[in-house]
């Protein structure tokens, strides 16, 4: 993200707060987005020295607050959103939108590309600039969409209207968040409408590589959001068994598959809550763990219990989950959570009892993120114990590895691997950020 260009494009709307009220009230709205206080100088030299005080850390929270409550205008709105968005959402060639423009051209009437002319207009609103001129006369765009798109459909071609919105060359997640706004149920009142223009618009998204995938329901309708065409991992994740030794389990309740650990309980971490569409982050394990762990410092209290969790004899292991935190700092409560030693299998005979041909390979992942119920990410750090018996190179146990590997791969997971002797040092230290930082925007996190 370049903060120093969404520190230049928020001097103008954060001078604009110290004209929103008396001096007395700068204390409140300053607080209010999140910036520090200055108490020194006029209202406008306040809120130059309130933003120049600001944590580069800080700045996307402020940006983004600032957006919700005191919306600049729609052009400095928007230029903010582009540097926050950045690498977010998949990619949309040009090419795909104009086709995406044809087919709704083509196979939708004009009074039916939107139910509800006032949420159209408002999705609108919230994404592009309707104040400027269309550029061939004085009048605003959104006057000109009123006329000739809501009150007299057919007037514009799709296509027109979304050169004029700039939907052509807008970033990409603005123009998926445009593209999730046309199927809403705001939008388009019927789920049965929703479903079809859903699935009109799936072989040219198809083509892209992309999808209109159904993430949610809200209010009975379906939600739908442009995601990359890969599968995952099918089904939800239901038990989270994760930083500790191997469990002794039971099913407490076989028709609900509820488990319970028999012994040794307070030896791993169990986690049970629904895994958000958004995937597992640190503040929601965070969150999770004060309801029985009460801590002035949570964090860290659940930071020191993980990396208890991480055997003693894997000390790359845990270099590699303190290169996590060391790296992030203050940008890990919004990042996927790193959970270690997160068990996989479980088999009440050992492999001797089962036979190898149907015993299962890997009982455990050294670390799992969950980028989503379905994109699962699985993260190995390789000691000799992964390729060798003893002290001697075993392929035999090299084979297993692999083994496991093309089955978690073919079960929807992304698989990464890395040396235990790659992690040592600031080398090391640089490895982990670039494969972090590559690794969240493929899946569009931002930072």
């Amino acid at each position: 993200m370049d903060l120093v260009r969404l520190r230049e494009l928020l001097r103008v709307p954060v001078a604009d707060l110290g004209y929103r009220g008396p001096h007395r009230d700068l204390e409140h709205i300053f607080h209010s987005v999140g910036l520090p206080q200055c108490e020194t100088g006029s209202k406008a030299e306040r809120a130059r020295g309130s933003l120049q005080d600001a944590a580069d850390a800080d700045l996307p929270g402020i940006a983004e607050k600032l957006i919700e409550l005191f919306p600049p205008a729609a052009e400095t709105r928007n230029a903010i959103q582009d540097v926050l968005w950045e690498g977010q959402g998949p990619a949309v060639l040009k090419r795909t939108r104009r086709e995406l423009a044809q087919v709704l051209q083509q196979r939708v009437e004009p009074a039916d590309l939107f139910h509800h002319s006032d949420h159209f207009e408002a999705l609108l609103e919230r994404l592009f600039d309707l104040t400027r001129s269309d550029g061939t006369s004085w009048q605003a765009l959104d006057f000109l969409i009123k006329k000739h798109v809501v009150r007299n459909p057919g007037d514009w071609p799709v296509d027109y209207l979304f050169e004029k919105l700039g939907a052509f060359e807008c970033s990409d997640h603005r123009f998926a968040l445009f593209l999730e706004g046309l199927v809403s149920s705001d939008v388009r009142a019927d789920e049965a409408d929703q479903r079809a223009i859903v699935e009109l618009l799936a072989p040219t998204l198809k083509s892209a590589g992309l999808a209109l995938q159904e993430v949610d329901h809200q209010d009975g309708y379906p939600v739908f959001r442009l995601r990359p065409l890969r599968q995952g991992v099918a089904g939800q994740p239901k038990n989270l068994i994760f930083a500790g030794p191997k469990p002794d389990l039971r099913l407490r309740d076989a028709v609900n598959n509820d488990i319970e650990i028999a012994t040794n309980a307070d030896k791993v971490l169990v986690y049970d809550r629904p895994i958000p569409q958004e995937g597992l982050r640190w503040k929601d394990l965070e969150s999770w763990w004060s309801q029985d762990h009460p801590s002035d410092n949570p964090k860290r209290a659940l930071y020191l219990r993980l990396n208890n969790g991480i055997p003693e004899s894997s000390p790359p292991q845990k270099q590699f989950f303190k290169w996590f935190f060391t790296c992030f700092k203050d940008t890990v409560p919004n990042l996927p959570a790193l959970l270690p030693e997160v068990w996989l299998h479980w088999d009440p005979k050992t492999i001797w009892e089962r036979g190898p041909e149907r015993a299962l390979p890997r009982f455990r992942m050294d670390f799992l993120m969950l980028f989503s119920p379905t994109d699962r990410v699985v993260l190995e750090v390789d000691g000799k114990q992964h390729y060798a018996e003893g002290d001697k190179a075993s392929p035999t146990e090299y084979a297993k590895m692999i083994r496991a590997d093309r089955d978690l791969r073919l079960a929807g997971y992304e698989v990464y691997r890395f040396g235990g002797s790659e992690l040592t040092g600031d080398p090391g230290k640089a490895l982990v950020e670039r494969f972090f930082r590559r690794l969240f925007k493929k899946h569009g996190i931002r930072l």
